[in-house]
């Protein structure tokens, strides 16, 4: 019998424990996308956040995980009351002037994000075997494509789990190793600051946790279970539970970033090391915490990078669909055009880059240069009574997401500031 089986029964036969528990029975869809923002992209740009600044920029991590808990609650709303993920619902609403530039551009992130996904999985590789950076990223390409492929949701699932265990033990074990400065650490999650040249560190911090291709994603993967067919009171119930996995999965999503920004500032912030490659960190975290480390490092990274490309590759699979009115579903051909649509520019790109640190950076700021667009869109959804009836969001729910919304565009400006007026 399958796991989620015997919980299922468990919980059945153990009435009061069956109230408690019940929101277990939910959690999935929420880890696929806190897996998107534990990438390596990620990794690039929380390892310069602690290395340079040390644990003052911890806090962007806690506000984009909050601004990341509404998002995503928020594009699930709308799978689970239409049926449709943000695609196909931009499609079928609005019109084709507006949804196909607003769609091609988010495609656009997604092999932005396949991007630095393969490259992770390319320099992972080369961390632990040595193989050439273009040679890894073709192996990590083809895996990553099968994996696609050849399986269905509901495996891909099991895996991306799996993943993110694997990850957060990885860092688990980092820090039991480093002396953490706590007190630091706790101010640096709650105090906004902004140190001299940090703006663009921090846009890619933003970047890497708020994903536009993350969003689709979610909406993607609630709609396939077509809870809205089952009527107003699964409906209601659906949408009260799914809060709980986003929640639980953006806290542990939250815990991985954070990890990656205290390990950097524990070692190289410390000491002074400036870190220009993930290369260049896992061979300096060798002498400093030992050579098992460094190969956990490497091989968190490498389970981060397969997973991360698997979840782009499914986004890209998802919105490249939607805009022929086609949910995900990888016997399709529009899904499966949209896959390697998102990965093969993906590994392309590769061949064009030497400095693949700032590769990974400059990837996650390309992220939040399109995130508005996206949330824009979603948030246009979401509060029509035309597309979602009485499930349309609140006025309070109206003000908390356009003021999500403007905290990123201003981030935005502050970022086109800093690169055209420095």
């Amino acid at each position: 019998m399958a796991v989620g089986s015997k919980l299922r029964d468990h919980l059945r036969l153990r009435g009061p424990w069956a109230q408690a528990l019940s929101p277990l029975r939910f959690l999935g869809p929420g880890m696929l996308v806190a897996v998107g923002f534990i990438d390596p992209g990620n990794w690039a740009s929380n390892v310069a956040a602690g290395a340079q600044f040390g644990y003052q920029l911890l806090w962007v991590v806690t506000l984009s995980t909050f601004m990341l808990i509404l998002l995503q609650h928020n594009a699930a709303h709308l799978g689970i009351v239409t049926g449709l993920c943000l695609s196909e619902s931009a499609t079928e609403h609005l019109p084709a002037w507006v949804s196909r530039p607003a769609l091609g551009s988010a495609v656009l992130a997604a092999m932005a994000t396949a991007f630095a996904e393969i490259l992770g999985g390319a320099i992972a590789l080369g961390m632990l075997f040595h193989l050439p950076l273009k040679l890894g990223a073709c192996l990590t390409t083809v895996v990553v494509a099968a994996l696609l492929l050849l399986n269905r949701y509901s495996r891909i699932e099991k895996l991306i789990v799996g993943f993110v265990s694997l990850i957060g033990l990885g860092f688990l074990f980092e820090l039991l190793l480093v002396k953490l400065h706590w007190p630091s650490a706790l101010v640096g999650w709650v105090k906004p600051s902004l140190p001299p040249q940090a703006i663009t560190i921090v846009m890619s911090v933003l970047g890497a946790v708020v994903m536009p291709h993350n969003l689709f994603l979610h909406s993607e993967f609630i709609q396939s279970r077509q809870w809205n067919l089952q009527g107003d009171d699964a409906i209601r119930h659906h949408l009260r539970f799914e809060f709980v996995d986003t929640l639980i999965s953006m806290i542990v999503g939250w815990a991985i970033n954070s990890a990656m920004i205290l390990l950097a500032a524990a070692t190289f912030h410390q000491r002074g090391l400036r870190v220009e490659s993930l290369e260049q960190a896992e061979a300096m975290l060798r002498p400093i915490l030992g050579h098992g480390a460094a190969v956990v490092f490497a091989l968190a990274l490498l389970c981060a990078g397969i997973a991360s490309s698997v979840t782009a590759g499914m986004a890209g699979g998802s919105i490249f669909a939607g805009l022929f009115r086609k949910p995900y579903e990888i016997g399709e051909p529009h899904t499966r055009w949209g896959v390697l649509l998102t990965l093969l520019p993906a590994l392309a790109a590769v061949f064009f880059f030497t400095d693949t640190f700032q590769a990974l950076v400059l990837s996650q700021v390309l992220l939040s240069i399109q995130l508005p667009i996206t949330i824009v869109l979603q948030l246009s959804l979401t509060s029509s009574r035309r597309v979602m009836g009485a499930y349309a969001n609140s006025g309070l729910e109206k003000w908390l997401l356009w003021i999500v919304a403007g905290v990123v565009i201003f981030l935005n400006l502050l970022l086109l500031k800093s690169v055209f007026f420095g």
